[in-house]
C-alpha cells in the first residue's frame, strides 16, 4: 500500500488559491475641488465691492419710517448735484440717463414688476423742481407711486 497522497488530503478541501484583485478605487479625492472652491470664494469677496458703483449725493434729513426688509429691490432714480440723472436698479449697477431713456427704462421695469417701490434720491443742493422733475417722469412711465429717499437725523452730541 504505498500511496502518493496520505489519507487525510482525500477528507481536507483543496487550499484557495490566493490572487490579487485590483479593484477601481470608487471614492473621489475632493480635496482639489476643495482648493479651487476656496480659490473662487477669495476672488469673489475682492471683486464683489468693486462691482457695487454709486453716485455720491448727499441726501437730505428727516425723520421717517425705514421700508421693510423683506421688500423688493426698489428702483431708484437719482438726481446728482449737477442735475443729472442715474438709475439703480436690481443688479446695483448706476447707470447715467438722459430724460426720455429714464422713461424708457422705468416703464420696462413697471411692466415687469408692477409692485416695485420706486423712489427718488435727491441730493440737497439740487433745486426742488429737478427733483420733481424726476417724479414726473416716473410716473409718466408707470408708477403709481414714489417716495423720496432720505438720510436720518443726526443726533446732537451730549456735552457731559
Amino acid at each position: 500500500m504505498i500511496d502518493s497522497e496520505p489519507a487525510d488530503a482525500a477528507t481536507s478541501p483543496p487550499m484557495p488559491k490566493r490572487t490579487k484583485s485590483h479593484k477601481p478605487m470608487s471614492e473621489i479625492n475632493v480635496v482639489p475641488y476643495i482648493d479651487v472652491m476656496l480659490v473662487l470664494l477669495v476672488i469673489f469677496m475682492i471683486t464683489a465691492p468693486l462691482l457695487t458703483e454709486g453716485v455720491k449725493v448727499e441726501l437730505p434729513q428727516a425723520e421717517a419710517r425705514l421700508m421693510d426688509e423683506e421688500a423688493k429691490r426698489p428702483l431708484v432714480v437719482t438726481v446728482n448735484r449737477e442735475g443729472a440723472y442715474f438709475v439703480t436698479y436690481d443688479d446695483d449697477r448706476t447707470q447715467p440717463v438722459d430724460r426720455q431713456t429714464l422713461v424708457e427704462k422705468a416703464a420696462a421695469i413697471i411692466r415687469l414688476n408692477p409692485d416695485i417701490p420706486v423712489l427718488v434720491k435727491g441730493d440737497r443742493d439740487v433745486p426742488y423742481g429737478q427733483v420733481v422733475g424726476a417724479m414726473v417722469l416716473l410716473q409718466q412711465a408707470g408708477a403709481p407711486k414714489v417716495g423720496l429717499v432720505t438720510e436720518p437725523r443726526e443726533e446732537p452730541k451730549r456735552k457731559r
